[in-house]
């Protein structure tokens, strides 16, 4: 029997275009709330699997105050707004619904927000993504997911859920984490799990975008468009066409470039510079390791973006928070570079497992990799026995009261200063961090880190 979906929403319009696209999909829809009181009535007076939820409404009461009464209920529900008030939008995240979904709709994405939301609270409820016991480690082959992504962490096997979801529907995903997690591995894992899977795969790091090349560069652009455009370029979202498109770093676009983003996103469709408008079939997963609910605080993304972006997001864990992978993710690593190290090194002592263990990894997975990879040109095995400075001499420094980006401020700082603040090119600190030049000098910007003078 097809789950039974109430909707709550005072506008006339807008209520009866999603009760005839429920009603066409098999769901049982009782008569339509248009306040807060007639939503209760509804839900005191049947079994109701979701409700789907707009946030201003007719009365005194609004939407966010019949979310927390359904939250006592453990009724899953999804917030129906074309709101753009941050305060606002700040009081409905509190009440953790299951997605936003904006005005207006379109048939596919409420179908699809629907069966996420469903199939969300079916394993919340049996008890799926509760921590499992510790001792019932799940395997690569039961997880499905390709070995690119290493780790079977409680944190892991979780994300992996996340991107089984995700990889069953198109719709929009936001990997969101701290630098160095595998965002790019993630974004990859889904592409690869889906029906796009034969299609294209296109990264783009936003953070290397020049400003004056956003739009030629995104949305391609024809010859003689502009001073220097002196043969036809395709853009990246149209060479991403019937794939994916992996936008990352999409925190450091411009506020006034992220307008641009919605029209592929609500119309699916591209205008190249100087060109006509094409229709666009394209799958968008973006990622940022900024806070992207403080730049919305500092007016620095735009609300109706992150709406449409954050339809499902997902996190990727720190090192710190999954450190029982570190001794399965150092034997990958060194088996990755053993042809290229030159010697029959397999795996880490003790007392460097112990090492491992007890540091923080502020460079996560990215610092951790480019660590193993150094430390094996110093060692001849079988073992890992000796590593390099760089590890002892800050394992000690990271203070647990310092913040998280005081703590990444200092081990840049101490990479720079140990390559004599080059950022690029082998050996610079971009190269031992593990990370590309751009999205360094971005940091490093970002921090506020500079140069000390000589004296």
């Amino acid at each position: 029997m097809k789950p039974k979906i109430l909707i709550v929403e005072d506008q006339f319009i807008e209520a009866h275009s999603l009760e005839r696209t429920l009603l066409k999909s098999g769901y049982i829809v009782p008569p339509v709330a248009r306040s807060v009181q007639e939503g209760l009535r509804s839900i005191a007076d049947q079994h109701i699997d979701l409700v789907l939820l707009d946030i201003i409404l007719k009365g005194d009461q609004t939407g966010i105050d019949l979310a927390r009464e359904l939250n006592k209920r453990n009724i899953p529900f999804i917030y129906l707004s074309a709101n753009s008030n941050r305060k606002t939008f700040e009081e409905a995240k509190v009440t953790e619904p299951y997605g936003f979904l904006v005005k207006p709709f379109r048939e596919k994405d409420v179908l699809v927000m629907i069966d996420i939301a469903l199939y969300r609270d079916k394993q919340k409820k049996s008890g799926i993504l509760k921590e499992p016991s510790p001792k019932k480690a799940l395997t690569k082959a039961e997880d499905e997911i390709p070995n690119s992504i290493i780790g079977n962490s409680w944190a892991m096997r979780e994300m992996y859920e996340q991107i089984r979801i995700a990889a069953r529907s198109n719709i929009a995903v936001l990997i969101l984490g701290e630098s160095g997690t595998g965002k790019e591995l993630v974004a990859k894992e889904i592409h690869a799990l889906s029906a796009r899977n034969n299609s294209p795969f296109v990264v783009v790091n936003c953070s290397a975008l020049p400003a004056n090349l956003i739009e030629p560069e995104l949305f391609g652009h024809e010859k003689g468009a502009f001073t220097g455009a002196l043969t036809k370029r395709i853009g990246k979202f149209e060479q991403a066409n019937d794939g994916t498109i992996f936008l990352d770093e999409i925190g450091e676009l411009p506020a006034d470039d992220q307008i641009k983003f919605l029209r592929v996103l609500q119309e699916k469709e591209i205008e190249p510079v100087g060109g006509k408008t094409k229709k666009i079939n394209v799958r968008v997963i973006a990622a940022t390791n900024r806070n992207l609910e403080q730049e919305l605080a500092n007016g620095k993304f735009r609300l109706d973006l992150y709406y449409r972006l954050n339809v499902f997001p997902i996190k990727t864990p720190p090192l710190r928070e999954r450190k029982e992978d570190i001794p399965m993710l150092a034997r990958h690593f060194i088996s990755k570079y053993a042809e290229e190290a030159g010697n029959a090194i397999t795996d880490v002592s003790e007392h460097v497992l112990s090492e491992l263990l007890n540091y923080e990894w502020p460079g996560n997975i990215r610092e951790f990799e480019n660590f193993i990879f150094r430390s094996m040109l110093i060692n001849d095995g079988p073992l890992i026995t000796k590593i390099p400075p760089l590890l002892k001499a800050s394992a000690t420094t990271g203070r647990p009261d310092k913040t998280r980006i005081e703590n990444e401020r200092t081990h840049i700082q101490r990479v720079l200063l140990e390559c004599g603040w080059r950022v690029s090119g082998k050996g610079g600190a971009a190269d031992i961090l593990g990370m590309n030049a751009s999205t360094l000098n971005s940091r490093i910007r970002k921090l506020g880190i500079s140069r000390p003078h000589k004296l």
